[in-house]
């Protein structure tokens, strides 16, 4: 069920499961959010091998003039998909088909992360019953400033 308020972005999802067909360009939602930690950054340098060294240090990251150690980009994009499949918005979806994805900001050891996500466009796919949602990503850290943003194309049932 979609709520009636808007804004100049389109109507607010509430929780809820949201059928394809219910939803309108413009729809939006926000994320929980989620604490970057220095865990989250070493772990996901053991599992990938990216060790590059604005990660694994702080004096190496001020060096590059950064406040301290930054986060992977590849890392906080991943966080974000966990955030949007934790969310109380969820749609009836099948697989992720790819990413269009910009990192603009960093994010360093304890900031916060969340997320809106705006329904750019949606698509029907060709007798199969399922249709594509092009989803617009807006994520920000504890001050609000925007510190990546992108595009993810999700398929979906239509039932």
């Amino acid at each position: 069920m979609t709520d009636t308020g808007s804004s100049p972005h389109g109507r607010r999802l509430a929780d809820g499961v949201h059928a394809f067909g219910t939803l309108r360009e413009g729809d939006w939602y926000e994320t929980p959010s989620r604490a970057v930690t220095a865990a989250h950054i070493d772990t996901f340098a053991e599992l990938t091998g990216d060790r590059f060294e604005i990660h694994m240090t702080d004096d190496a990251a001020r060096k590059h003039g950064f406040s301290g150690r930054v986060a992977h980009g590849l890392l906080v994009q991943s966080l974000v998909d966990g955030l949007k499949n934790q969310s109380t918005v969820t749609f009836q979806a099948i697989a992720s088909l790819g990413w269009t994805w910009r990192f603009t900001g960093p994010v360093h050891i304890g900031d916060t992360i969340s997320a809106t996500i705006r329904l750019a466009g949606k698509r029907t796919t060709s007798g199969s019953g399922r249709g594509i949602l092009f989803l617009d990503f807006e994520v920000r850290n504890q001050d609000g400033l925007i510190v990546q943003a992108g595009e993810n194309q999700l398929l979906v049932s239509l039932g």
